[in-house]
């Protein structure tokens, strides 16, 4: 595939770096020579130095082939004329924009993208992404990951597994005897930083990170069985008022009627804005770092400290001052992956990666097949996919156990008909079944062969 890339920021460098590993044609378009020059050096793609919304900048990046454009600069304008460009010039086939305005993203002004006007086919918005996951994190404290699947029918939980943990050093295939009703599958397991798929006669050890799909109905139940039964948080505060910060706030607001929220932001313009926008929200002004204002937001009987503020050093020291102030559990926005190694020895209890956020939204649309979903684990080393089953699908129509799988991928939970399906060997999917996988990066590409439609489907 044939992909340009317009912008070489964090999102725009994680993009190309996975679409490169893949052994896609990349093209990346950047007006800071010092970023494309980080490219080249550091990735098999081009780098060309030049505004990603000229023409022939876009010509020289190979638009009159491309079979996508992915518009990830800083700026929403950009982005957009970039793709309308591609279109009208190129007629490149797929148009992917990040949009960070919540204006143009207003549901009375839906048409706008529409293909006679700004012909964009896929809006990504980071900050209601991002806005989404810290409210699962918060709803669930005792995740360490949360994806929704399946009309949110279905979840991805990774779960730490502590020395109090009851089902660690226990076979796989005894815990489905002892809890037959239960719809959970270990799809993955992430051990020592490695991950790999385990099978039925594998045990799950102490500091191990599992990843389990369940119902939405079992997620609660899912969390007990491993010794995650924390109450979710009523009292919190959150550092920093940007766009994640006011959405989360906001929506704390209206889903959680319990909730006490105080929100701490450092620009005093901005905290009126946002205390005009709130309710419910305590808005305080000044620097999350204060010690002195972090016991005026009553930090030492806080629940959880949610920082989002754009700088990780600031989100970390915060966390780390709030937690030794009495504060219960720390969520952390994180956008270098540097510091991610180090959150657990920080006291940190959970971080959340925009880009890897924003990386998967994308890939959900590179896949091939029938892919409907896509979430990135572990820098790249696997991914949960969701695809729909065509009547051409080799896994049609046979029993599981009689499929010759490939390596690295585990079946995690059929959604036919509204309900959730815990598979087995006798399971046999049956055409529009969605399928939630859990996939090595090496058995990604086999995965999209199985959802390929076929041209006898025509």
């Amino acid at each position: 595939m044939r992909v340009i890339i317009c912008g070489a920021g964090q999102v725009g460098y994680g993009i190309a770096e996975r679409l490169a590993a893949e052994r896609n044609d990349v093209s990346v378009i950047d007006t800071s020579p010092e970023l494309i020059g980080i490219i080249r050096d550091s990735l098999d793609v081009r780098g060309i130095v030049g505004h990603g919304a000229h023409p022939d900048m876009l010509e020289a990046a190979g638009a009159a082939e491309a079979d996508m454009i992915i518009a990830v600069t800083l700026y929403d304008e950009v982005n957009m004329v970039a793709c309308e460009v591609a279109h009208a010039l190129f007629n490149v086939p797929t148009k992917i924009a990040r949009i960070r305005a919540q204006s143009y993203l207003q549901p009375h002004y839906q048409d706008l993208f529409a293909r006679e006007h700004l012909p964009i086919d896929v809006i990504i918005s980071p900050e209601l992404e991002v806005g989404e996951m810290v409210l699962q994190r918060i709803a669930l404290p005792g995740a360490k990951d949360v994806v929704r699947f399946a009309d949110q029918k279905v979840a991805m939980l990774a779960i730490e597994c502590q020395e109090e943990c009851p089902v660690i050093n226990t076979p796989l295939a005894q815990l489905t005897e002892l809890f037959p009703d239960l719809p959970s599958t270990v799809v993955g397991v992430s051990r020592r930083g490695k991950v790999f798929v385990p099978h039925s006669g594998d045990q799950l050890l102490a500091g191990d990170l599992a990843y389990v799909v369940t119902s939405k109905e079992q997620v609660r139940r899912t969390l007990g069985l491993f010794g995650h039964d924390e109450t979710e948080a009523t009292r919190i505060v959150i550092a920093g008022g940007g766009n994640i910060g006011l959405f989360v706030a906001r929506a704390l607001e209206q889903r959680q009627s319990r909730a006490r929220v105080k929100l701490i932001e450092n620009t005093r313009e901005r905290a009126v804005a946002i205390a005009d926008q709130l309710r419910k929200t305590v808005v305080l002004h000044g620097s999350a770092l204060d010690q002195k204002l972090l016991q005026e937001a009553d930090i030492e009987d806080a629940d959880l400290m949610v920082a989002l503020t754009n700088s990780d050093q600031v989100n970390v020291l915060t966390t780390v001052m709030a937690k030794r102030l009495g504060c219960k559990a720390g969520l952390v926005l994180l956008n270098n992956p540097a510091y991610h190694d180090i959150t657990p020895t920080m006291g940190i209890d959970a971080y959340i990666n925009p880009r890897n956020v924003t990386i998967s939204r994308v890939l959900q649309h590179v896949r091939r097949g029938r892919i409907r979903a896509v979430h990135s684990i572990q820098r790249g080393a696997a991914e949960m996919i969701e695809a729909e089953a065509l009547e051409t699908s080799p896994l049609v129509g046979t029993p599981l156990r009689d499929i010759d799988l490939p390596a690295g991928m585990r079946f995690g939970a059929i959604y036919r008909d509204g309900a959730v399906i815990k598979p087995d060997g006798s399971m046999v999917i049956r055409p529009h079944d969605r399928v939630i996988i859990f996939a090595m990066s090496a058995a990604v590409r086999q995965v999209e062969q199985m959802f390929r439609v076929s041209l006898e489907f025509f």
